[in-house]
């Protein structure tokens, strides 16, 4: 059987559901907006969070209240055709990946709260064991870049390992910094994002000084042009692919086969997506690590539950949320995260 059709046939019955708002000011000088979906039936709920990045599509959501017509006795299977055949937006939303990031916090719910119904937990319906994780801690360096981000936080955490955005605003001293803490496990060139706050262009400079001090990193999505590609041609084995990954298509058009990729469990969209993504690469030797969307609850701890079924020993990008907050606190769990399944459901800790 496929890892989808473990969970496919799980019943799930639904009576009515309601909107959380959460936020918090984040370390990449924005405000994060999420909503928390909570189902609720036969005396149990089930959350999941939609992490939509842009705020307006939140408001309008939390306004309008529960409008989905989502009651009734479901499979796991049936509940998602039934999900994909209603609007989950009053209003076109900002951008097209957001209706995958809204799937997911809906089939997450009915996940966690059909588990919750059977008094099962998601590694036993699925014959996994939840093992450790470990994580990094993606960040950016502010603009001008200072390494006083990492310092910070390895003044606490001298074990901790990063994920870091380099820009053409990196200059070789810096680099040289970050290379003497040998704590970057990962580089996230960001160059396949578009109109996005963290755009980062084609630079072929930045991208030659920075693989050249991180030999041993991953390279994520590289804008590959004619110029960056001879930077790049040696290293390419190091490559790891996350902002085009929406499914098993995309891995299959990736420009070169991949040995990583980074599976956002939201941005695939749906239960079936993703796990049939999770088998794919399986099959195929294809390792995964897992990435997080700035989730403000629930949502965190259930792709750290993801990532300790199928990638738990991966640089996986699923770090305790609060590291991402301004001012880290000193009392935060380290890497790797000790496994903490809830006794049933679909929940971490």
């Amino acid at each position: 059987m496929s890892t989808w059709e473990l969970l496919a046939e799980l019943p799930v019955e639904i009576e009515d559901y309601v909107l959380q708002g959460l936020r918090a000011e984040v370390s990449s000088d924005f405000e994060r907006k999420s909503t928390l979906i909570h189902l609720r039936g036969a005396g149990r709920q089930g959350v999941g969070e939609d992490v939509t990045y842009d705020a307006v599509d939140h408001e309008i959501m939390q306004a309008a209240g529960p409008t989905l017509a989502l009651s009734g006795r479901f499979t796991l299977a049936s509940f998602s055709e039934h999900l994909a055949g209603l609007s989950l937006f009053a209003e076109p939303p900002q951008r097209d990946v957001s209706a995958r990031y809204r799937t997911w916090a809906y089939e997450s719910a009915a996940l966690d709260l059909a588990l919750r119904q059977a008094g099962k937990t998601l590694h036993a319906a699925l014959g996994r064991e939840a093992l450790p994780v470990r994580f990094v801690v993606s960040l950016r360096l502010g603009e001008p870049p200072t390494l006083a981000p990492v310092i910070r936080r390895l003044a606490l955490y001298p074990g901790l390992r990063f994920k870091l955005d380099p820009t053409s605003s990196w200059d070789e001293a810096l680099i040289a910094e970050l290379r003497a803490t040998g704590a970057v496990d990962s580089v996230d060139f960001k160059g396949l994002y578009v109109d996005s706050i963290v755009d980062q262009p084609a630079d072929p400079v930045l991208y030659e000084r920075v693989v050249q001090a991180f030999p041993e990193a991953w390279i994520e999505d590289p804008k590959l042009t004619p110029e960056t590609d001879a930077v790049l041609a040696d290293h390419r084995e190091r490559f790891s692919w996350d902002a085009p990954i929406h499914s098993i298509a995309d891995i299959q058009e990736l420009p070169y086969p991949p040995r990583m990729v980074n599976i956002k469990p939201s941005r695939l969209g749906g239960l079936r997506s993703l796990l049939d993504a999770y088998d794919y690469c399986a099959a195929n030797g294809i390792g995964n690590y897992g990435g997080g969307q700035f989730e403000l609850g629930v949502g965190r701890g259930q792709i750290q539950y993801l990532a300790s079924l199928f990638h738990g020993d991966a640089p996986n990008d699923v770090a305790p949320s609060a590291y991402n907050l301004p001012d880290t606190a000193a009392d935060l769990p380290s890497s790797p995260l000790a496994p903490s399944p809830s006794p049933a459901g679909f929940r971490w800790g």
